[in-house]
């Protein structure tokens, strides 16, 4: 399924705008606002029916974007993003709290980063200039919708976009923790650590 360029371009209007939009990643498809819109955020939460206290994961375009949002990343993160990215694997680390929205990190210190290995997704971010959030697209506990058809028709009447398209990997991605010392993997994904 191809993506047209104007998809693309609707996509970065929207959510520039405040909106929520359903997008395709190399592992699944994701639903995601910008991340420094909190209306739109408690919206997000509020469509996939997700409980505010169940932090959520980001997406971003670039290792400088994501450092902006850590909270002085380690060695390790640092290779982790080197090594990885573009790719299936969410860093979690403490982040800058002032620039991150309670529920985003579930009320925590810590946010969970990914740079997606698909270039309509990164080009999305990058038009919308900041992080954008990144859950799969899918109600709470749901099924992860991997193929276009495998998302669920009422979630697609509740945003406000829908860009068409596929995903690579069709798997989710490895979370590895790394606020903790040794870091420990919450979820074993399409990277293996």
């Amino acid at each position: 399924m191809e993506i047209m360029k104007s998809d693309i371009k609707k996509a970065i209007e929207v959510l520039s705008n405040g909106g929520i939009v359903i997008y395709p990643t190399d592992t699944a498809f994701g639903i995601g606002c910008r991340i420094d819109d909190c209306q739109a955020v408690d919206r997000l939460f509020e469509i996939r029916r997700r409980p505010r206290t169940q932090a959520t994961p980001v997406l971003v375009s670039s290792k400088e974007m994501a450092l902006a949002h850590f909270l002085s990343p380690s060695k390790i993160v640092r290779r982790l993003m080197d090594t990885y990215w573009p790719g299936a694997l969410t860093i979690v680390v403490p982040c800058n709290k002032e620039l991150v929205y309670s529920p985003i990190r579930g009320n925590g210190d810590t946010i969970g980063l990914r740079m997606p290995n698909h270039p309509d997704a990164l080009y999305v971010i990058e038009g919308v200039g900041v992080p954008i959030l990144g859950p799969s697209a899918n109600f709470h506990g749901g099924k992860t919708p991997y193929r276009f058809s495998d998302l669920d028709p009422e979630l697609l009447q509740l945003v406000d976009f829908v860009v068409p398209g596929d995903c690579t990997l069709k798997q989710p991605s490895t979370v590895v923790d790394c606020s903790v010392h040794p870091y420990r993997i919450i979820r074993q994904g399409a990277v293996d650590l």
